[in-house]
């Protein structure tokens, strides 16, 4: 049972009446306490000084004003009794009462002492009393009158607990299959059938579980044993990002909302790591009344905005390009700053951030950041599209694709936006041209070289030999049996191997091969691990391949 207190000046109040306190006074003031416990409200917020003042009789000089929530108060209150009592050395022969132990609460009322652990949590208050020369714990008889007044209808359920029979149990796991099979979750089942057969829920959850575990092959819930995988969590991350509720996916996964909104956030903490934050640093960003100076509204220009002439022959989509007015040096340089210190600060909130325990207040700030950051970028790089249309006309030759050149130019742009340094005192235009036809001068020839290797002329064509077909039939039947072998020795692999080789290699034809990274993504692990599960599964194939005498250069 949990012994840390939730309250640090409920802890320090303990702290002093155990020290300074006389035995009569500590007796007093577990009565009190205890009094108090029984009028708590868990849903309710109550003012230390007013339980300072119940409980001791006295108003508090510190934290008069703190407010505590009542189930941190129910149960720091308890914890409050127990210590006192036991610093107090009372025999419990002494009490004048009857006094119970947890073994004969336990047998009286008919339940495990496990229930009466539950019990105390919930509020019977317990004492620590010296029993033969031995502390041990122990239940006054108007302790226990209190909680089974206020607490009927658990006591009674609890008494009517008696061991689940072979039968019971079997039409438990009948009824759990058939309403999971109509779409229900591991909650809403165990609640529906704790209802009607007078069970607790944890009763029927637990009943559930054993079978699951001990029946893999059948279990009712399979994916809710043991922790959620990587591709869970992920499924989960995504399902809450599309919209769904945290009451949905707790029903769909079988969890509860608490660790269904600690997967949102480890999953969402996880990729605020893996968000490109890095940056040119400038000594301003650290300086005082840097966020007014960097944050602030864009210049205006001093001289009136001339409209591009726009070239004849464009599409509307790079047409339109001209209608955006270029930016000046002062609206450029402040563009720049902005997007390297909004992306400057995220970095900054990003070290603060604990991947354990994220705090969703910081993890929403550096999102913001991050999407006013790419909102600049974006801002920057369609001020300066059309200087990419302008290199691309140079360069263009009768045997190339314009578009192509423009789609290559523009990730040559944002490359440039990210690496430039603004605070050298150069024009962005400058370094983004240099920055284009340097990649142009790379990619162009190569893609020459490509086309002369594969270039015919009608020469080639009229020395041609004559073409001999084979058979349709024939060559049908021997892809459908190469097929079928390449079929029966993916059945020498697992799924999760059968999955990666098929995206993999694209063995599905429906979908174009993915590399390691995109196979990760789509099952929830990293590529490094993808690589080596892919590695295991070729020399399974390869040994296969053997066995089938087929010959797999490809693997």
């Amino acid at each position: 049972m949990q012994r840390e207190y939730q309250i640090p000046e409920l802890r320090e109040l303990r702290d002093q009446q155990i020290r300074f306190a006389p035995r009569t006074k500590k007796l007093q003031q577990v009565e009190s306490a205890e009094r108090l416990i029984a009028e708590i409200d868990g849903e309710k917020t109550y003012p230390y000084d007013y339980v300072c003042f119940r409980v001791t009789g006295y108003r508090p000089a510190q934290a008069a004003n703190a407010k505590i929530n009542g189930g941190d108060l129910r149960h720091d209150l308890r914890l409050f009794v127990e210590d006192l009592s036991d610093s107090a050395d009372m025999a419990a022969d002494n009490i004048g009462e009857q006094v119970l132990t947890v073994e004969e609460l336990a047998k009286q009322f008919n339940v495990s002492t496990k229930t009466i652990s539950r019990w105390r949590e919930l509020g019977l208050v317990s004492r620590r009393l010296v029993f033969d020369g031995r502390k041990r714990v122990g239940f006054l008889r108007s302790s226990v009158d209190r909680f089974v007044k206020t607490n009927q209808e658990r006591v009674a359920r609890g008494a009517r607990f008696s061991q689940l029979t072979d039968e019971q149990r079997q039409e438990i796991i009948d009824r759990a299959r058939r309403l999971a099979s109509a779409g229900g979750g591991q909650s809403e089942v165990s609640r529906r059938l704790a209802k009607r057969a007078g069970r607790s829920v944890e009763t029927i959850r637990s009943t559930i579980r054993q079978f699951d575990k001990q029946h893999p092959e059948l279990a009712i819930f399979p994916d809710l044993n043991g922790p959620l995988t990587e591709a869970q969590k992920t499924r989960i991350y995504q399902s809450f990002k599309r919209g769904a509720t945290v009451d949905k996916l707790l029903k769909q996964f079988g969890r509860t909302k608490t660790t269904i909104y600690r997967v949102i956030n480890e999953v969402r903490a996880a990729r605020i790591l893996e968000l490109p934050l890095d940056f040119i640093s400038n000594p301003r960003f650290s300086r005082k009344g840097a966020e007014n100076a960097c944050l602030g509204p864009l210049p205006e220009s001093d001289t009136p905005t001339k409209k591009a002439r726009r070239p004849s022959g464009l599409p509307p989509y790079l047409a339109s390009l001209y209608e955006m007015p270029l930016l000046t040096r002062e609206q450029e340089a402040h563009l720049f700053r902005k997007y390297n210190y909004l992306k400057y600060k995220a970095a900054k909130l990003r070290g603060e951030l604990d991947p354990a325990q994220p705090k969703s207040s910081l993890m929403d700030e550096i999102e913001s950041l991050h999407q006013q950051a790419v909102a600049t970028k974006n801002e920057i790089a369609r001020a300066n599209l059309r200087l990419v249309v302008s290199i691309a006309k140079r360069h263009v030759t009768p045997d190339q694709n314009f578009f192509e050149l423009v789609s290559d130019g523009n990730m040559s742009l944002l490359r440039a936006i990210e690496k430039f340094d603004f605070a050298r005192g150069n024009k962005f235009s400058t370094y983004a041209s240099w920055a284009i036809m340097k990649n142009f001068a790379r990619t162009i020839p190569g893609e020459f070289k490509h086309r002369d290797r594969f270039r015919t002329s009608q020469d080639e064509l009229f020395a041609a030999t004559q073409e001999h077909r084979g058979n349709p039939m024939v060559e049908e039947g021997q892809q459908n049996q190469r097929e079928a072998q390449i079929e029966r020795i993916l059945r020498r692999l697992d799924e999760r191997e059968q999955k990666i080789i098929i995206h993999r290699f694209g063995l599905d034809h429906a979908q174009e091969p993915q590399t390691l990274k995109e196979v990760g993504a789509t099952l929830g692990v990293t590529k490094e691990r993808i690589r080596q599960i892919e590695a295991r599964a070729l020399s399974k194939l390869r040994q296969a391949a053997q066995e089938e005498k087929i010959l797999l250069d490809t693997l």
